[in-house]
């Protein structure tokens, strides 16, 4: 698979790389852990959920007050209380002891981004007012494949700042339907 210059340059870039070859190949790494591609996406998924949702999570991976052996405990036991697999847990274990956890977005980002390629698809970053329901997802994705001719995957964000539509990124390419860009609009209009 061919990856980016730019994913590999990065420190992010490095571990997701890594992360996703160890679960593309399925092979066992030190310790006998094993992972796939569908497993560790579901566990990097619900560690984003679980960042976005938990200051005492982001305190953890963020603050350098806490210590490589604190934070390797406490991050063992925030894997196992998700239920993460076990090659993405030894993985957040490495981030630890290398106290590069706070790097785990950014690792996320770039490990998608390689599934993304790997799998065929174009990535697209929607902005909501409110959260997005399955099926309106599916038809989103079946939208936008219409207009771009691939398979999309969806980076789904909540911003009640825009009010109402969406907003969807794709690469250099900017949808902006929101409630918010057409009041603003409007207002620009009625100023003359």
């Amino acid at each position: 698979m061919e990856t980016s210059g730019g994913i590999q340059a990065s420190l992010a870039g490095r571990y997701a790389l890594a992360l996703f070859e160890l679960a593309r190949d399925g092979k066992p790494v030190p310790g006998g852990v094993e992972g796939t591609l569908d497993s560790v996406a579901a566990s990097l998924a619900t560690l984003r959920m679980a960042l976005a949702e938990s200051a005492d999570l982001r305190t953890l991976t963020t603050s350098p007050l806490v210590g490589r052996d604190d934070a390797a405990k406490a991050i063992a036991a925030v894997a196992a209380s998700l239920g993460i697999d076990s090659l993405t847990t030894k993985t957040l274990g490495v981030l630890a002891e290398n106290r590069r956890l706070a790097q785990i977005p950014n690792i996320i980002r770039a490990f998608e981004t390689l599934l993304s390629a790997y799998r065929g698809e174009t990535r697209a970053e929607v902005t909501s007012a409110f959260p997005l329901t399955k099926t309106q997802q599916t038809a989103l994705a079946k939208q936008l494949k219409t207009r771009t001719g691939r398979d999309m995957a969806l980076d789904l964000t909540v911003d009640p700042a825009i009010m109402g539509g969406l907003i969807v990124k794709m690469g250099s390419q900017m949808i902006d339907s929101s409630l918010r860009t057409r009041l603003n609009k409007l207002a620009q209009a009625m100023r003359g």
